[in-house]
This record gives structure tokens, C-alpha cells and sequence, in this order.
């Protein structure tokens, strides 16, 4: 998922750090501290998600501490608001760089802002790994359609499907499952909603979709009275939105105000309990989102209990279960440098955790974690769910790859 607000072209400053050994920033008798940075909008319209994202990333380095997981090492997060804006994600990066006991950051929420801080991760070494970027271009590049894949960044990796898969997913949902053979679509104009509804409307015309209109708004659009009418006038039967909830949620109440019947679509953008929260009428729509819903696998029965005794205000929202795993990729990251260094931290320990990065594995909250040559995750599953009596209800998981075309 992402927002894009605006371009950011400033140049990231280059430090060179490494987490602290036993003779300095001790957090206990022979221990050295690592620390966690993370990078999420935790105040805002998309703080639903953030704060989610925020209280996973305390657990999963609570839990660490607590079983002893890296003798010898006390990990500590240090949490941060990017308000999901570019250039303050990019200040974030910045700030988190210059602090020498930071090895790896979580995040962040927002692909756009995920841009902005890339190539400050790559210029210190730094581990960057988000939970919920799906925009292909950030670890491929812009010409992945081509099937010229290129890995941008060493640095960066992320728990998160693409919206390659997430889109065609879509896509062949809606032809197979939901019996659509009219779709109108729009999108944000910002790089997820665009990509995502690109992929989407690839798809379904691939498999025989009429696409009847499109439309581009505004993200901070919040009456909808003309796309209302041009869509009521094509008569689909359904409508797909590229974005985030804060918009789609009043986009589909008017819709259906105006006369518009056919439920709305989207993707992990709109996947938030705050989405039927703005939306009176959200009965019937439908939301993607990435990996397969944590209540549902075996994996994440501990994630929830931990979770919900740890006493967190707020929700684990969509990316709690991919937020845990992220966070411990980055302890694993660490234990490995530390296990073949005799229980220390080399000099050039950021760069060695992000070189064993890459031979991470292990059994995660959202099932097996690994990740390929661009950094991408290795699990493909995607889930479609539909708003039920004012909750969301999982009704299809796959891996595109294997869906089922029954």
C-alpha cells in the first residue's frame, strides 16, 4: 500500500554506524543494545494502520527480550511518525541513520514514502523491510512490466506481496468469483492507487472484462456528486478503486446514495476497519489485502493471544501479522552475525545484517518467511474479503499463481 504526496529529490546524507558493543550503551551487565527503528504514520487518516503497525513491531522486540532469542543482545524500538508524507519519511531515515545502535527499520506503510527513504537505507547499510509496500517498481524497478527486473536496493525487502500479484488478483476475483462482467474504475492519481487499478484492469480484460469507464480523483476528495453520476450512467457491475480508505469510504456511500448498486473493490488500501467506519453503507463491498488473514492460520494463534495480552489500545489492523514477522527478520538478521562473530557485534554490523537478510527463514505469524533475489517476500497469498454485518469477512485466500479457476 501507498501515498504518494509529493516528489522528494533531496539528497540522503551517508553515516556509518554499528550497533553498540558490551563496553558502550550497555542495557545490562555484559548485553549491548540494538536498535529497532521503525517509520509509520501513527497520527492522521491512515494512523488506523500505522498504529498497528507500531504496537506489532513492540511485540515482536518484547518477545525477543523476554526469551533471551540473541544472547547477549537487548533489542529496543524506536517508533516514528512519517504522517505518511515523502519528505518526512525521508527526514525519519535520516534521523534513525545517524544513530549508530540502529541495524534495521520496520516500514513504512506507504510506498511513496518508502521512495524517499530508499536510497538513504542503501547509502548507510541499513536494513529497511516494510510490512505493507506493494508497489513493484521499489524493488524490480520501472521496467519489471518488460520482465526487465532489476533489484534496486541491497537494503530494502519487505513482507508484503506486489501489486503485480495483488491487482491480477483482483482482477481474476471479480471475473471468477463475483460473476462481474462490467467494471468501472478509479483511482487516486498516486502511485499505489494507479498501479493497482492498472493491474487490475489488465486482468479482467484479459479474461474477458469490459472496462465501461474511468475516473481519477483526488485523494483529499471527499464529495463525489460528478463521478457519481458518470458512473451511474455506465451501469458496471462493480466498481474498483485504486487507494486508500479514507477516500473509497464516502466514494461508496455516495455511490450507493446516488443509485449506484454494484458493490465497490478495492485493495489492501481499503482494508481497515476505519473503511466501515466512514461508510454507512459498506454492507457487500470488497477489499484484497495481502497473506491470508491471521485469524485464520494456526501460525498466528500465539501473535493474537501475545497481542492481545500485551494491552495495546489499538488494533494489529492488516499488516500486524507481516508487521511481527518483519520485525523478526531483522532479530533473526542480527543473531546470525552475532552467532558467527562469537557473540559480538563487528564493526560493520549494519551491513552484515542486511547481507544475512537475504539466507533469512523461518516459520512466521503469516506462515513461511523467506525472500527472493529483488528482496520481494516468497509467499504470494492473497485474500479477498467482503464487508458482513459491519466487520470484514474473508470468502477467498490463494496464491495467484494457483488460483483456482473453477
Amino acid at each position: 500500500m501507498l501515498i504518494l504526496t509529493t516528489a522528494v529529490t533531496t539528497g540522503a546524507l551517508t553515516l556509518s554506524a554499528c550497533g553498540s558493543r558490551g563496553d558502550d550503551n550497555q542495557s545490562g551487565e555484559g548485553k549491548s543494545t540494538v536498535v529497532i527503528g521503525l517509520d509509520a504514520p501513527t497520527t492522521g487518516e491512515l494512523s488506523a494502520l500505522g498504529l498497528g503497525i507500531r504496537n506489532s513491531a513492540q511485540l515482536a522486540v518484547d518477545t525477543a527480550n523476554k526469551a533471551g532469542e540473541v544472547k547477549g543482545i537487548t533489542f529496543k524500538l524506536e517508533a516514528l511518525d512519517d504522517k505518511a508524507l515523502p519528505n518526512v519519511g525521508q527526514q525519519n531515515a535520516t534521523k534513525l541513520a545517524g544513530d549508530k545502535d540502529v541495524l534495521g527499520v520496520i516500514g513504512p506503510l506507504n510506498s511513496g514514502v518508502a521512495q524517499s527513504m530508499q536510497q538513504v537505507s542503501k547509502q548507510n547499510n541499513l536494513t529497511l523491510i516494510s510490512p505493507a509496500n506493494t508497489t513493484p517498481d521499489l524493488t524490480q524497478g520501472k521496467d519489471w512490466k518488460q520482465n526487465k527486473r532489476v533489484r534496486q536496493f541491497p537494503t530494502y525487502f519487505r513482507t508484503a506481496t506486489t501489486d503485480e500479484v495483488q491487482g491480477a488478483f483482483d482482477g481474476q476475483y471479480a471475473w471468477e468469483k463475483m460473476k462481474a462482467k462490467k467494471a468501472y474504475v478509479i483511482d487516486d492519481q498516486k502511485t499505489y492507487g494507479v498501479g493497482l487499478a492498472a493491474s487490475f484492469k489488465d486482468q479482467f480484460a484479459k479474461l474477458g472484462g469490459k472496462i465501461v469507464g474511468t475516473e481519477h480523483v483526488s485523494p483529499d476528495d471527499r464529495d463525489f456528486k460528478a463521478v457519481v453520476s458518470k458512473v451511474k450512467s455506465a451501469k458496471p457491475d462493480m466498481v474498483f478503486y485504486g487507494g486508500e480508505y479514507p477516500a473509497s469510504g464516502p466514494l461508496s456511500q455516495q455511490l450507493k446514495d446516488g443509485g449506484v448498486a454494484a458493490p465497490v473493490m478495492g485493495g489492501d488500501g481499503m482494508y481497515s476497519s476505519d473503511y466501515i467506519k466512514l461508510n454507512k453503507k459498506a454492507q457487500g463491498d470488497y477489499a484484497s489485502s495481502v497473506g491470508k488473514p491471521v485469524e485464520e492460520l494456526p501460525s498466528a494463534r500465539k501473535f493474537i493471544a501475545d497481542y492481545k495480552a500485551a494491552g495495546f489500545k489499538e488494533g494489529y489492523e492488516a499488516y500486524g501479522g507481516s508487521t511481527y514477522d518483519a520485525t523478526w527478520a531483522v532479530i533473526q538478521a542480527v543473531k546470525k552475525v552475532v552467532e558467527t562473530h562469537n557473540g559480538k557485534l563487528p564493526d560493520d554490523a549494519r551491513k552484515q545484517v542486511a547481507d544475512a537478510m537475504n539466507k533469512v527463514t523461518f516459520d512466521g505469524v503469516t506462515g513461511p518467511i523467506a525472500f527472493d533475489k529483488y528482496g520481494d517476500t516468497t509467499n504470494t497469498m492473497i485474500t479477498a474479503y467482503q464487508v458482513d454485518k459491519g466487520a470484514w469477512a474473508s470468502r477467498f485466500s490463494a496464491e495467484f499463481k494457483k488460483f483456482d479457476k473453477s
